[in-house]
């Protein structure tokens, strides 16, 4: 199943492609699959879905790269399995490693933002050899942010938002009422179009509770245990921050660099969470070159 959307004018289309993957479909937008340069994966966070890769997708086709990017696990109807468990971040992890086999993608650049950091930078920890490059937006790395999420005070005060969305029905209603309100209220960076697309996502039943339980299940005493085994990272790194996140303060990305043992690159940009939004050109710039620097295929 597939079909277009068309960005840049009718010149760039991006595919929609539905894929099976560990019994569940994944709505996949995708670009430059005719290419024979290297894959190129791009893992949304919360609360958005792949819509927000809709102008890095044709650029990075535009260049050779084959190009998929998924909603993950919890943001589509054909994806919502019930248990918070069965979100926590190996098999979100693997989610995408299956995804990347059905595209045939053997070794391939990985870039997150946000939740999709989260989950990139477990990647890189599970299995680093089939991972070309990876490029992290505003989450650094998960040790050192959950030592400043335990010890830092800045840390602590952007973080409070966490227990109130690790709370059964309440973040739910919270942000459902008046017409999803308060969601949209956190999109001020986002298209009209833009806004269409994640309100008709977040509005369908059981997805915004399904990308909630992301919070729910990988933060706190039920979590797994795999962000204790995210150690040092040779893979060929790039961490691009926001001084003005919300979310994230200065001391974990700060303490990132010690954990890189391999090619490291940051970025720090004078905006705020939203980047690719806020500060498209240079974001994309970044990326591009990131993924150039360490790429073999591309004719």
């Amino acid at each position: 199943m597939s079909n277009q959307e068309l960005i840049f004018g009718e010149s760039n289309p991006v595919s929609i492609q539905t894929v099976t993957v560990n019994n569940l479909q994944f709505q996949c937008r995708t670009g430059g699959l005719d290419n024979t340069g290297e894959g190129v994966i791009l893992l949304h966070g919360f609360p958005e879905t792949s819509h927000m890769w809709i102008d890095l997708i044709p650029l990075l086709a535009s260049e050779g790269y084959q190009v998929i990017a998924p909603d993950q696990r919890g943001y589509n109807p054909g994806s919502l399995p019930s248990k918070k468990s069965d979100y926590q971040l190996d098999k979100l992890c693997d989610d995408i490693f299956q995804l990347a086999d059905k595209f045939d993608f053997e070794r391939f650049h990985l870039v997150g933002h946000d939740w999709g950091s989260s989950v990139g930078w477990t990647m890189i920890t599970i299995n680093p050899d089939r991972i070309l490059s990876w490029s992290a937006l505003s989450v650094p790395h998960l040790k050192a942010f959950m030592d400043a999420y335990n010890s830092d005070d800045e840390q602590k005060k952007k973080s409070r938002y966490v227990s109130f969305f690790k709370l059964p029905f309440i973040p739910e209603l919270y942000f459902s009422f008046n017409n999803y309100s308060k969601l949209k209220s956190l999109w001020y960076f986002s298209t009209e179009k833009q806004i269409e697309v994640y309100l008709q996502a977040f509005s369908q039943k059981r997805v915004l509770r399904s990308a909630l339980n992301w919070y729910r299940a990988n933060i706190g005493w039920n979590s797994s245990d795999l962000i204790t085994k995210i150690g040092n990272v040779h893979t060929p790194t790039l961490l691009i921050w926001g001084n003005r996140d919300s979310a994230i303060g200065r001391t974990g990305v700060e303490g990132t660099e010690k954990y890189m043992i391999g090619p490291y690159t940051f970025l720090e940009l004078d905006v705020g969470h939203w980047l690719i939004q806020e500060s498209f050109e240079d974001v994309s710039e970044a990326i591009m070159d990131h993924i150039k620097k360490y790429s073999v295929l591309v004719e």
